[in-house]
């Protein structure tokens, strides 16, 4: 008998209100397991929002959210990171008192991640080895692009299955970039992790994704494989 594998994410007609301005308007969406897929569209389109509303932080007001074949639309925000995903936001909410070290140990904070603490931090520290040779620093001397790889190596101490990152590049240098989006490929390629991107720049990206989305005015406008779809074409979309 085959057995049968659920989507990493699956989003069906999901709607988001703040107070009575609605964001979000039927967005539906789906991302298969060890997939990674990029959000495009124009700030203050809903893409953060719909990040949000999958981590629990804004829970939606219709619709259905559904990890690994488990409805979490109304789930706690705790108990969904739990689960296994991680929301790492724009804004990045790092403790900027705490060393490196001590950041990325509180990332491994929930009861799946903390006997796994010693092998994550390894992978991490892998996986971006400026973190490793800053691993005593205080989080807020951190150049933007180090504080962004520390975001991003604090959500896999967590053990997640599903990365949720807003905005990996913005602010960042042409350098940092490039060593952002190389620690994303390297992901995909060694672990059992689905990513969901939310990004306004478009051509690394673009490279990376398997597949890609277009949000607009709260509704999704464009679903293609990342192969089958240019720059000029999101860029136009976005205007």
């Amino acid at each position: 008998m085959t057995r049968f594998n659920p989507p990493a994410l699956e989003i069906q007609d999901v709607d988001s209100f703040y107070g009575e301005l609605q964001v979000l308007r039927k967005a539906s969406l789906r991302l298969q397991q060890r997939e990674v897929v990029v959000l495009f569209g124009p700030n203050g389109h809903g893409k953060s929002t719909l990040l949000k509303a999958i981590a629990g932080i804004h829970p939606a007001a219709a619709g259905s959210i559904r990890y690994l074949g488990e409805e979490i639309s109304r789930t706690p925000s705790a108990q969904i990171v739990e689960m296994g995903v991680a929301y790492i936001p724009e804004a990045r909410n790092l403790f900027t008192d705490m060393t490196v070290g001590e950041n990325l140990r509180l990332g491994a904070y929930n009861r799946r991640a903390r006997s796994q603490v010693a092998q994550n931090l390894a992978y991490v520290f892998d996986l971006f080895p400026r973190l490793a040779e800053r691993r005593d620093q205080i989080a807020a001397t951190l150049s933007g692009g180090e504080s962004r790889m520390l975001a991003v190596g604090r959500g896999l101490m967590s053990g997640a299955a599903l990365l949720l990152i807003d905005e990996p590049s913005i602010g960042l240098s042409p350098i940092m970039k490039r060593a952002v989006f190389g620690a994303i490929a390297k992901i995909k390629s060694a672990r059992d992790i689905a990513v969901l991107m939310v990004e306004q720049e478009v051509e690394h990206p673009l490279r990376l994704a398997d597949r890609v989305y277009l949000l607009k005015k709260g509704r999704v406008i464009l679903e293609k494989p990342a192969a089958e779809i240019n720059k000029a074409e999101i860029e136009q979309a976005y205007f």
